[in-house]
């Protein structure tokens, strides 16, 4: 039998860089790379200690291919959904998180569609 998939949103299976800090006074910044990204939360591999509803924030650049809108920095604020062993032999955990919030910074680049319309 083959289970269900209940996501609302395509995953992409994308390695973007990211900064994720526990939703903290004085928490500490750090970077990872996700595993794959939706337009609702990110996966990613990291050896900090979540659990499950840890509050977080992340920033990283989503890419054109998940929006299909140019490539901007997004600020998400959101929450821990699981929880996983990696099997890497690093010992890494990999954290899946849904975004509860979001604000869209800036585009990094012009869409495909821009820069014809500049040539």
């Amino acid at each position: 039998m083959t289970r269900t998939e209940r996501r609302l949103a395509e995953r992409f299976g994308l390695k973007i860089p990211l900064r994720v800090r526990i939703a903290k006074p004085a928490a500490l910044e750090h970077t990872a790379e996700s595993l794959n990204v939706s337009t609702r939360g990110i996966s990613f591999a990291t050896d900090l200690p979540f659990c499950r509803g840890t509050p977080v924030h992340l920033a990283f650049e989503m890419p054109e291919e998940v929006t299909h809108k140019p490539a901007s920095e997004w600020l998400c604020t959101g929450h821990v959904v699981h929880v996983q062993p990696n099997s890497s032999p690093q010992g890494a955990t990999c954290v899946g998180v849904g975004f509860d919030c979001y604000e869209v910074l800036q585009r990094v680049r012009p869409s495909v569609n821009q820069v014809s319309q500049l040539e």
